[in-house]
């Protein structure tokens, strides 16, 4: 029975590898990035809720005063 001639793998595996790596950065490559978040108003991106201007008091079952 013939053995297995593994001499050519190393060539294999590494061209795979390369060829894939360059096909994934051509691929992403292709994509716009996002500006910087920091350079962002803040202040542009608030919204106001209507919770935010009341006053409101959670009452307890706890600090329910027992009679």
């Amino acid at each position: 029975m013939p053995q297995l001639d593994t001499t050519p793998w190393f060539t294999v595996i590494m061209s795979m590898l390369i060829t894939l790596f360059i096909l994934f950065q051509t691929n992403t490559s292709k994509f716009i990035t996002p500006l910087d978040p920091i350079n962002k108003n803040p202040k542009s991106t608030t919204k106001t809720n209507p919770w935010d201007t009341k006053w409101t008091k959670i009452y307890l079952p706890h600090s329910l005063h027992q009679h």
